[in-house]
């Protein structure tokens, strides 16, 4: 790896919150028209160079190759067949990008801009899931190589980070009555809460 992401460490903000909604099974919510995650993913960086450039950027790589459904009776999810055809693969690049390591350090950075969707043609740049698919959040530094046959190096020039705790089951609505009414105490937008929840 280059010298510039070696020694990259991340941590996952509100990492106790994310571990409660994991403890339940944590369900995000896809729409049409694109909904943010909650809990937002945030990290703190360190170890960066802060003279140099950084791009970071999120993806989404399916869990299994299974999609699921909830059974109520028994408040568990149960596998309801294989998977269907992969969504189109894509990534999140955080709006700052690029940008120096020392801004990157400076700061909790916050991917609240990232919104999921499961309209296949989505053509506004949100993460396209399959519903009832099991997803797990990726991250990744890139370090910005000024040399002119970067390419080259490009598989040297990134370190990429997964928490366990951040997997999710993309849903069209809250399976689990437990996680919405997790969602609707933690989450400060959800406090009006009614039982058709406004296009976040």
């Amino acid at each position: 790896k280059n010298p510039h992401v070696c020694h990259v460490a991340v941590q996952l903000e509100m990492g106790s919150l994310w571990e409660q909604f994991n403890r339940l099974g944590t369900e995000m919510i896809v729409t049409k028209a694109g909904r943010r995650m909650f809990p937002t993913f945030q990290v703190k960086l360190s170890g960066l160079d802060p003279l140099a450039d950084y791009v970071l950027l999120m993806d989404f790589v399916p869990l299994d190759d299974k999609r699921y459904r909830y059974a109520f009776h028994s408040s568990s999810w149960l596998v309801a067949g294989r998977a269907d055809p992969a969504a189109p693969g894509r990534v999140h690049f955080h709006p700052d990008s690029p940008a120096k390591g020392a801004q990157w350090m400076r700061q909790i950075v916050s991917f609240d801009k990232l919104k999921l969707t499961n309209n296949l043609l989505d053509d506004n740049g949100h993460i396209i899931l399959n519903s009832m698919h099991r997803y797990q959040p990726r991250f990744h530094v890139v370090f910005v190589d000024p040399r002119r046959d970067s390419e080259r190096f490009a598989h040297e020039n990134f370190k990429s980070f997964s928490f366990p705790e951040t997997q999710f089951m993309a849903v069209t609505a809250y399976q689990n009555h437990r996680i919405t009414q997790l969602k609707i105490a933690s989450n400060p937008f959800a406090k009006g809460f009614r039982d058709c929840e406004p296009e976040a």
